[in-house]
């Protein structure tokens, strides 16, 4: 069992490498970004990488406070569902209304890798693997759909 002091080390110094790893990587407009901490543009909606004992998960979240908003913005990401698709050569979980681990409501459409673990080193790699291919293909998506999503601003 880890401490809270060495949980929080451990996550800081793998977020830090992946940082490292994708920062050469230009953003599909040929920019540099902030991978981690991508910025979307629009409020209540974050592009959201995490990690824990058991698991990865990369995905959408669309954290407004309305209900109501969150499922026209959620709507509005279905239209682009064949786009979305192709950008990311997977089928991801859709999922509205869902709830987050804080007991807030929460949609998202997100994928999730199974069996891999941040507080093992010997897995860094597939979770870089998993996350860096997959946040380049949202980045891409977003590139084409985001001036769609305007009207949430």
């Amino acid at each position: 069992m880890y401490s809270k002091d060495q949980v929080s080390q451990l996550k800081q110094e793998f977020w830090t490498a992946f940082g490292q790893y994708i920062a050469p990587q230009l953003s599909a407009e040929g920019l540099r970004i902030n991978w981690i901490n991508y910025k979307t543009g629009i409020k209540h909606l974050f592009f959201k990488m995490q990690a824990d004992k058991r698991q990865a998960t990369i995905g959408i979240e669309i954290t407004h406070p309305d209900a109501g908003m969150q499922e026209l913005v959620f709507e509005q990401f279905k239209e682009f569902k064949k786009l979305f698709e192709a950008q990311v050569q997977e089928e991801w979980e859709w999922e509205l209304g869902a709830v987050d681990e804080y007991g807030k409501k929460i949609t998202r459409i997100y994928t999730v890798l199974p069996g891999v673990s941040i507080f093992k080193k010997e897995d860094w790699p597939a979770l870089i693997s998993f996350f860096k291919p997959r946040m380049i293909a949202l980045d891409e998506f977003w590139n084409d759909a985001q001036h769609s999503f305007d009207v949430f601003k």
